[in-house]
């Protein structure tokens, strides 16, 4: 026969008192009258003053952008709606405006696909490759390349860059004079859309190296560690594993680049030796000037209708410069979602 097991004390602390230490204190009383407090204050007043200035921030970069694009609207309309005989060229506003887009996107693609490579290896040599000291003090005179003006290197251009490549663009013309790239006939000063390209090429080097820097040397170390356990080279680890990691910060870097390389207005206007026209010969006295170039030629001396055109031809280089940013935004977000 079962018996009924025993029933419970509500007073019983026997098992309590069996896995308390002797010298574990009781717990302290508590006032039922006393409210709970949180873990970390919420909606302090920090809380809403740094919420209300990020906000602030977002919104006014928001409005400057769209006054900047109001105001090339309204400025450039009249060009716009203009008739093409009343354009600077007789030819109309597209024609006017369509070899200055094509030099201005010509001088910068040359300048990013000369800067990327050497950017990434430089940013590769000081993350990976050079002792501290050498990182140290690379890292502090590249990123010194930024500061300099640009008439600096427009300069620099002309005086020296430009005669001194005299002698390889001829060497180009004559093997491989083929190519519409360097057909000549070749230029005797160096004011070359080539060296034009070269040298925003070394003006945007800078950002493009900083940006990869910083994300190359934020790769995880256990997993370089563990390629390199695995019996990979250091350029397979750079390869398979810091490469792939910092793949957007490359593209970021380029596009950033590329930006001011779109939007560089004096190194070219020094540089450039201007003839107007669509040519990809790159070595030659007739170059496609830029817009930027252009504006700044000619703004001065410019009224009426003049002015309109130059500001029309300004917001096609607003709207250039968006669609390189919003492409570039699009493929860092790919790049996220197949990561």
């Amino acid at each position: 026969m079962l018996r009924p097991a025993w029933p419970v004390s509500l007073t019983d602390n026997s098992h309590e008192q069996t896995t308390m230490s002797p010298t574990t204190a009781p717990p302290a009383p508590t006032d039922p009258t006393e409210e709970p407090r949180s873990a970390a204050p919420t909606n302090g007043i920090g809380d809403r003053v740094f919420s209300g200035l990020a906000t602030g921030a977002g919104v006014t970069i928001l409005a400057l952008l769209a006054g900047v694009a109001i105001f090339l609207m309204i400025e450039a309309w009249p060009a716009i709606t203009a008739a093409p005989e009343d354009i600077p060229g007789g030819e109309g506003l597209v024609s006017y405006i369509a070899p200055l887009a094509f030099g201005t996107v010509l001088a910068a693609l040359i300048a990013v696909i000369i800067a990327v490579p050497m950017a990434v290896a430089v940013a590769l040599f000081i993350s990976h490759y050079a002792p501290k000291p050498i990182a140290d003090t690379l890292s502090y005179l590249t990123d010194l390349l930024a500061a300099i003006p640009s008439i600096i290197y427009g300069l620099w251009g002309i005086a020296v860059l430009g005669p001194a490549m005299v002698g390889l663009t001829e060497w180009l013309a004559d093997n491989l004079g083929f190519l519409p790239f360097f057909e000549g006939p070749v230029s005797t000063t160096g004011r070359t859309m080539l060296v034009a390209g070269v040298v925003l090429g070394v003006m945007i080097l800078p950002i493009i190296s900083a940006v990869a820097r910083e994300v190359f040397t934020q790769t995880p170390r256990g997993l370089q560690e563990s390629a390199l356990a695995l019996g990979a080279t250091r350029w397979e680890m750079i390869r398979m594993v810091v490469l792939p990691f910092g793949k957007s910060a490359v593209v970021a870097g380029s596009m950033l680049g590329l930006g001011r390389a779109l939007g560089e207005t004096m190194a070219v206007t020094i540089i450039l030796s201007v003839s107007g026209g669509v040519t990809f010969n790159l070595i030659s006295s007739a170059n496609p000037s830029t817009i930027a170039a252009n504006i700044a030629l000619d703004f001065p001396e410019s009224s009426g209708l003049a002015i309109n055109v130059l500001i029309a031809s300004g917001l096609v280089l607003f709207a250039i410069t968006l669609i390189v940013n919003m492409a570039a935004r699009a493929v860092i977000e790919r790049q996220k979602l197949d990561g």
